[in-house]
């Protein structure tokens, strides 16, 4: 059935499937949702449980949850504007923000009324109809948790795949209310306010977790190292280039990936050959990994003697102090004395030296191996590579 609504959903959007079924599973999450609710809200105010009322709630928040993922879907599908030029796809992110706000509000209500039923202790009417309403519960996010990870892996949406994993965490509190139940029916103790009470603290927990994890979306945090490792592998296979350095990769979206590169080059070349091997990276990686790469050119003199007089001792002298370290826009100025030596230096996050600590390492090694110069370096500490 499941597959039959994708192949329907691909149908309709041909140009945003990504749309299609994210918009397929906030109704077939809105619609289960409601059904548990419902069921739920029924079952826990005939009996008095304010644990079963509680996860009531956290269906009610799922279902809320289910409507802003259709508003989600919807908007980022919307094309690049005069006001968006890098399109909307980040509203997934907005809408998730809002939806966490939401769980963190209900957790916060449902924690008081908790607190008060420790406190004033009621007695559950327990029937049958609790037990299977519970059990039903359990089966129904069961389906929820294989429903959102298939429509997740089918437009890989790391939104559906955690929702996938809320449904399970569902599971779990449910299975808490049950146990609830059971023990007041098995011993007589009264401990539904402390089961209520810690499917609360679950709540808020994960509510406070999920607003964490879309803020850090919405600031802007590092790109996978998956994402990271596909784009330098593909650089790494450009055997005309030298090499590259600065890599900076920005996501607007799971589907708006922004990347530049300094890119570099023999400066013996023409800048038109120059610019076909740079057009050419960049027509590659969009069609293979679906990035928009703007490359910059750094011209290297390789056949300068004062170059090649340098260059390699300087190198060394890196490698002696830590091998990721990698240096480069290296500019040599014989007009002082001593002469000064420009350059840009990468340092691996790995290395804890301060800037000025590792600029006075570096000229130590390099005036006692090399030659006696002046350091006029760049520290770079902020880029991917």
């Amino acid at each position: 059935m499941l597959t039959f609504l994708i192949q329907q959903m691909k149908k309709k959007f041909p140009n945003q499937q990504r749309t299609g079924i994210g918009i397929l599973a906030g109704l077939l999450g809105l619609l289960s949702n409601f059904l548990l609710f419902g069921a739920k809200m029924f079952i826990g105010s005939i009996s008095g449980s304010v644990s079963i009322m509680a996860d009531a709630m956290n269906n009610l928040s799922d279902t809320a949850s289910s409507i802003i993922t259709l508003a989600g879907f919807k908007v980022a599908g919307k094309p690049a504007d005069e006001g968006h030029p890098y399109g909307h796809e980040r509203f997934e992110y907005i809408s998730g923000f809002v939806v966490s706000i939401l769980i963190t509000y209900v957790g916060v209500n449902f924690l008081e009324t908790s607190f008060e039923k420790i406190l004033n202790p009621v007695s559950v009417s327990l029937t049958p109809i609790v037990y299977v309403v519970l059990i039903l519960s359990i089966l129904m996010k069961f389906w929820q948790n294989r429903m959102y990870h298939r429509l997740g892996d089918a437009i890989e949406s790391d939104t559906l795949h955690a929702t996938a994993q809320d449904s399970l965490n569902d599971v779990y509190t449910t299975i808490a209310v049950l146990i609830s139940a059971l023990v007041e029916w098995l011993s007589g103790w009264r401990v539904d306010g402390y089961f209520g009470f810690l499917i609360a603290l679950y709540i808020i927990y994960s509510g406070v977790k999920m607003i964490k994890e879309f803020v850090d979306e919405l600031m802007g945090v590092r790109a996978p190292e998956k994402e990271i490792s596909a784009i330098k592998e593909r650089l790494n296979s450009y055997q005309t280039i030298i090499g590259y350095h600065d890599l900076l990769i920005h996501s607007y979206g799971p589907n708006s990936i922004f990347a530049s590169v300094h890119i570099e080059v023999n400066e013996e070349w023409t800048l038109a050959h120059a610019h076909d091997v740079i057009d050419r990276i960049e027509q590659d990686i969009k069609k293979n990994l679906n990035v928009d790469l703007v490359c910059h050119l750094d011209p290297y003199p390789l056949d300068d003697q004062e170059f090649k007089r340098v260059a390699p001792g300087l190198r060394n002298v890196l490698r002696e102090i830590h091998p990721e370290l990698r240096m480069h826009d290296l500019r040599i100025d014989s007009t002082t004395v001593p002469e000064t030596l420009h350059f840009d230096l990468v340092v691996p996050e790995k290395l804890k030296l301060s800037d000025s600590e590792l600029h006075d390492e570096i000229a130590a090694r390099f005036i006692k191996e090399v030659i006696p110069a002046k350091l006029m370096i760049t520290f770079d500490r902020t880029y991917l590579l």
